[in-house]
């Protein structure tokens, strides 16, 4: 009589976490990874928190850790120069992504973070919402004329580029190249960037200098109103007080175009997108659009758009139970941290109303987004008059992703309004 064949190995889903966990090398990711990294992320949160990279380097999963370096920044330090160094030769991506604010420790991150401050009062983002309000009327104007759109070309781009075009008072008619820029130099930040990628984040740092070059010395000669001039302000630094170097403002100001632009299309791109796969919520939201406020909290904290940050450790320490010695690098997990369930009741739900939301997606500490009321005001308006005006939207053909780790987003979504 023949015997039954014994019962394969059940693996269950708690396995194939634990191995995906064990697996995760942040350098070797696929494209499954870009297009919905959260299951890897819960694995390592609930396997391997404090996750060794093969590079020696670490990976944080959990909010509780990620605060906690993003609290000290003497210990987590955000200099990058001995990660750059290798990363990017002797060259100008180096100069520029070792001098901007975000990378930077004090005194210049101190120096020049208090410059940019000034020109971003109260006041002066107050005054920025009629022209916001008129510019996204007018892109949802062009919208509706054609009966079709795509989410990122024809409102989540525009409108951050306005927005800082107008701060550091650039020509209308010389803002064309600034979003190629922005997505060149900021692709070079990715954990394993091609040569090519190199390559072109070089060209963009080159142009962009040469094009500052011009625009600071017209504005030395002709300065405007450095309560709302960002870039004159910048020049002018703090009256009897901190003074920028010219690299130090050239290379700073390329940073508030690229952290202004890049976050603020993916805040509008990726919540109209999510809205679009929850219409309960979608529907809630246009029941009470009071609720546009908690809403992009949620959608910041749902879909992180950027996804990572990166602290070196300047003395040996222990991060959440892990012993790390001095010049030990370490990735903390924004996007991570943000769906933590010891954090946020059921994380992988999005809750328009969700309250509260302390999300780490404009980090913490004293590199705490300094422009993050601007970015709120934008995700506010432009997706709160889009879907006053289209509440029916729809795809129209498949939306494609930017294919990237740390910032997360769309290179187009198209639909139909």
């Amino acid at each position: 009589m023949l015997q039954p064949s014994p019962a394969p190995p059940r693996f269950v889903a708690s396995d194939l976490a634990a191995e995906s966990a064990r697996a995760f090398d942040l350098k070797a990711i696929g494209p499954d990874f870009i297009s919905n990294p959260f299951p890897t992320y819960n694995a390592l949160r609930d396997h391997s928190p404090v996750a060794r990279m093969p590079d020696g380097s670490y990976f944080l999963s959990r909010y509780a850790d990620c605060i906690a370096v993003y609290k000290d920044a003497k210990l987590f330090s955000s200099d990058k120069k001995a990660e750059f160094g290798p990363k990017f030769g002797d060259g100008l991506l180096y100069q520029h992504h070792t001098t901007s604010l975000i990378f930077n420790d004090p005194p210049l991150h101190t120096r020049v973070r208090k410059i940019m401050a000034g020109a971003l009062s109260a006041r002066a983002v107050a005054d920025m919402e009629p022209p916001m309000v008129a510019l996204v009327d007018r892109l949802l104007d062009a919208m509706q004329a054609k009966g079709e759109a795509d989410l990122i070309a024809d409102l989540a781009a525009p409108v951050p580029i306005e927005v800082i075009g107008n701060l550091l008072a650039i020509p209308h008619e010389e803002r064309a190249p600034l979003r190629d820029w922005s997505l060149a130099i900021l692709g070079a930040l990715e954990p394993a960037p091609s040569r090519e990628v190199l390559a072109a984040g070089e060209t963009a740092v080159r142009e962009f200098l040469d094009y500052l070059r011009v625009l600071v010395a017209d504005r030395r000669k002709r300065p405007g109103d450095p309560s709302r001039d960002v870039l004159t302000r910048l020049i002018q630094g703090e009256q009897g007080g901190e003074q920028l170097t010219e690299i130090e403002l050239l290379h700073n100001v390329i940073f508030i175009l690229n952290a202004g632009h890049e976050t603020t299309t993916n805040l509008i791109g990726n919540g109209l997108y999510a809205l679009l796969e929850r219409p309960e919520e979608k529907a809630r939201l246009l029941a009470d659009p009071n609720l546009i406020n908690s809403a992009v909290e949620e959608f910041l904290r749902f879909e992180s758009p950027v996804q990572i940050g990166n602290r070196m450790v300047t003395s040996d320490t222990v991060v959440g139970g892990t012993e790390m010695p001095a010049g030990t690098f370490v990735t903390i997990g924004i996007a991570a941290a943000n769906r933590d369930p010891a954090e946020f009741p059921d994380p992988d739900k999005m809750d328009i109303g969700r309250f509260p939301n302390r999300h780490v997606a404009f980090a913490s500490g004293v590199h705490f987004c300094v422009g993050l009321n601007i970015a709120r005001m934008e995700g506010r308006i432009a997706v709160g008059k889009f879907l006053e005006r289209f509440p029916n939207y729809r795809l129209s053909r498949p939306a494609v992703r930017g294919g990237r780790a740390r910032f997360r987003g769309f290179l187009t979504i198209p639909v139909a309004v």
